[in-house]
């Protein structure tokens, strides 16, 4: 089958596509998108999470198929061309980058939060991203790495107000 969709603001098609291949599978080998990781295929550890129609989805979980005519970002996405969200700038500062296998997913699921909790308490933090599993950091440089990401944010707002 063919898949066609908006992935990171650009419409793709992806041919010969068999119906049990999952959509993490798609982004990767059929899109050249490997940012989002393969780890679990189970839905356990976070490290392909990507948003689906604006919501946040493990891609090992959702069928191809279920991708036709949506709109798909992942965290290459994120960026605007070569500069970086500061979410994902945030990470890289905060030394919260270990062997990157559970970046992608937990970068994804931190803008998601961001977006919603301008200001989120560590509780709403550690709520965020229960879902993503990490074997490196011990968490705390990815904690510090949110908090960061919400001033990065918060700076670049009020930057932009002054420019109006």
């Amino acid at each position: 089958m063919r898949i066609s969709a908006t992935v990171n603001g650009e419409t793709v098609h992806a041919d010969d596509v068999w119906e049990g291949e999952s959509l993490l599978y798609v982004l990767r080998e059929r899109l050249g998108l490997p940012g989002s990781k393969n780890a679990c295929e189970q839905g356990e550890c976070g490290s392909c999470t990507v948003y689906l129609d604006g919501v946040v989805v493990c891609a090992c979980l959702v069928a191809a198929g279920q991708a036709q005519g949506r709109e798909i970002v992942t965290v290459e996405g994120l960026a605007a061309g070569t500069e970086l969200h500061p979410v994902q700038a945030a990470f890289v500062q905060a030394g919260a980058v270990q062997c990157g296998f559970c970046t992608p997913g937990l970068v994804v699921a931190a803008h998601d939060l961001l977006a919603r909790v301008p200001q989120p308490e560590d509780l709403e933090i550690r709520e965020a991203l229960a879902g993503n599993l990490c074997r490196c950091t011990g968490y705390e440089k990815i904690m510090d790495a949110v908090r960061l990401a919400a001033r990065y944010i918060q700076e670049d707002a009020g930057r932009q107000e002054d420019v109006r």
